[in-house]
């Protein structure tokens, strides 16, 4: 590091560290002028969740780092449907008696709420959620970490990976109920579970998992730390051995087969939070990359399907621009240059940055943060789920961001705050790929409220062409919040299914392109932000256009297929051989 680079550091830790201080003493206000940007309708529309952590004084750590939660189609009628991670008490001999916060469902579990999506008589959509966790057949009780959505078994219909602190699950679904199939499928994994990843990495048609496991963590010898004022907080990954990972081969007779030590060469474990799935390299084989919390990231690039190589300190995504590793928590892809390949940005600590790595197109990174203006904003906040969304179709990507700490806040413990973690959240508008504006003060009152926000994912829960957000908060309520305003500008819709295999096809690359103006890409996936599974429709923001002349598929099998003249303001979906013969 050049002494330069070091002054140009001490002085952004001064600024930044003022930042903090002014966050807490006078945080930002939504502003009062024009429509906010986001409006949360979960309690309105029946959406009515809160989340039990189970604290009981003890500060364990899985506490305060869990939970997310998703978006998928379960009944397969066209619309998206919620899935929310519970807690449950820790600790040996604890009881609902002992917890801080008493949970308001004697029977803290998992909850599914269906989406009962409806068009009233003056064309106005309705969003109604009714909890049918019973009907469905879920008793799942365990201490939630994540969930992951796919069609394991290609009958066409979405089935449920969930991560825990303890064993995890597999839920297979029969038509509107689910199986557990956990035993069968052989992938219970005891460790303690986070993020989870599906997708086809041999192109054998069916669907893998990567499951992100991150530190050893006994709650009998559960370990004290302290803060530097010598309060007791809760530890950090350091004081604990990190897990191995696993990436679980599908074997498509109802099994799978762990293969982490036999395909990702030389294996060494993480402590992993985050996982996205990408192309980094553009060679047409999906790659894998692993967010670990306080050590070095993981980029497994693909070698067709037989192995993979960890080439993250190689390529620059390892580390951050100063060579250090980061508190990495949620991750996400996208391309928001418009250059053609996904680029990647994962939250960090309060006290480090959030990171943007750049992608050349060849899986080589450089780490822009600062110069795009991501670097200040991200300083005074501890970030977890994450997004790309065009959350105003202007056709490019955006960043949304949901914050809560992990160590004790000193000024909200002071104050005698119960829970002196929450923070508010952020959004920060794409300015053409050049760099970014924190436009946090137009999003609205609920994207300002301050909570322990955790999971968060994204996809258009009312089919009116935005993306709306869910965001689940550690210890407390649910948030759905709607976009107001990415449906008035000109938009378009894809879902892309193979008709053999009759599920999503996930990790296919769409290219929309449009006369005189960029090339939109975008990727097929349910997986990324943290711990939670997202809409794995593809919508392009066409700002005030409607002029698109083709829409080029590259399924994952290397084929390749073109739609000529789509149809803007509504989803299409486009099966696999005979694209141009869907309408």
């Amino acid at each position: 590091m050049t002494a330069r680079r070091k002054g140009e550091g001490f002085v952004l830790w001064i600024i930044c560290s003022l930042l903090v201080v002014m966050v807490h003493l006078h945080p930002e206000k939504p502003s009062r002028s024009g429509e906010p940007l986001f409006k949360d309708i979960a309690e309105k529309s029946g959406l009515d969740f809160v989340h039990f952590n189970g604290m009981s004084g003890e500060l364990y750590f899985p506490e305060m780092t869990g939970q997310g939660g998703g978006f998928f189609d379960y009944d397969n009628d066209g619309d998206l449907d919620v899935y929310l991670i519970q807690g449950c008490m820790l600790g040996p001999g604890k009881t609902l008696k002992d917890a801080l916060f008493p949970p308001r469902d004697p029977n803290p579990r998992d909850r599914l709420f269906r989406n009962d999506l409806t068009i009233n008589k003056k064309g106005e959509r309705v969003i109604r959620f009714v909890d049918v966790t019973d009907k469905s057949g879920l008793k799942i009780t365990d201490y939630g970490m994540g969930v992951a959505a796919g069609d394991f078994n290609n009958d066409g219909w979405i089935d449920l990976y969930i991560t825990n602190y303890g064993p995890n699950r597999m839920l297979f679904n029969n038509g509107g109920t689910f199986t557990d199939v956990t035993v069968k499928t052989g992938t219970g994994d005891e460790l303690w579970g986070t993020s989870a990843a599906v997708f086809d990495y041999d192109r054998d048609g069916w669907l893998d998992l990567y499951v992100a496991n991150y530190v050893h963590f006994d709650i009998i010898k559960n370990k004290r730390c302290f803060a530097k004022n010598s309060r007791r907080d809760y530890c950090g990954p350091s004081a604990f051995f990190p897990q191995k990972d696993r990436l679980y081969h599908n074997k498509g007779d109802g099994t799978f087969e762990d293969v982490t030590e036999k395909v990702l060469i030389n294996y060494r474990p993480g402590s992993g939070l985050g996982v996205i799935i990408t192309d980094a390299n553009g060679d047409g084989w999906l790659d894998i990359y692993v967010a670990n919390d306080g050590q070095a990231n993981q980029l497994w690039i693909n070698n067709q399907g037989k192995s993979f190589r960890d080439d993250a300190l190689f390529a620059g995504a390892a580390l951050n621009l100063d060579g250090h590793a980061e508190g990495s928590m949620g991750v996400s892809a996208g391309d928001f240059d418009g250059d053609g390949d996904e680029d990647l940005f994962m939250t960090h600590i309060m006290g480090e940055t959030n990171t943007l790595f750049v992608n050349n197109g060849k899986a080589l990174f450089e780490d822009r943060t600062i110069s795009v203006g991501l670097s200040a904003a991200s300083f005074p906040y501890t970030s977890f789920g994450t997004g790309w969304i065009d959350y105003d179709n202007d056709g490019w990507l955006d960043l949304f961001i949901v914050n809560g700490a992990v160590l004790l806040i000193e000024s909200l413990a002071r104050a005698g705050d119960p829970y002196p973690l929450h923070q508010p959240n952020q959004i920060f508008r794409n300015e053409k790929g050049k760099r970014f504006t924190d436009i946090t003060s137009r999003g609205g009152e609920d994207i300002a409220l301050s909570e322990v926000s955790r999971g968060a994912a994204f996809g258009d829960v009312d089919n009116d062409g935005d993306i709306d957000v869910l965001v689940i908060n550690n210890n407390g309520r649910v948030r759905l919040l709607e976009n107001k305003t990415g449906h008035q500008k000109k938009w378009l819709g894809l879902r892309l299914i193979d008709p053999e295999k009759k599920r999503d096809m996930l990790g296919t690359r769409v290219a929309l392109k449009r006369n005189g103006k960029p090339t939109l890409w975008r990727q097929v996936r349910s997986e990324g932000s943290y711990c939670s599974t997202n809409d794995p429709r593809i919508v392009f923001g066409l700002d005030n256009s409607d002029a698109v002349d083709t829409i080029e598929i590259f399924w994952l099998d290397g084929t390749k297929e073109v739609w000529q003249k789509p149809i803007p303001m509504k989803y299409t979906t486009l099966i696999k051989g005979s694209v141009n013969k869907n309408k």
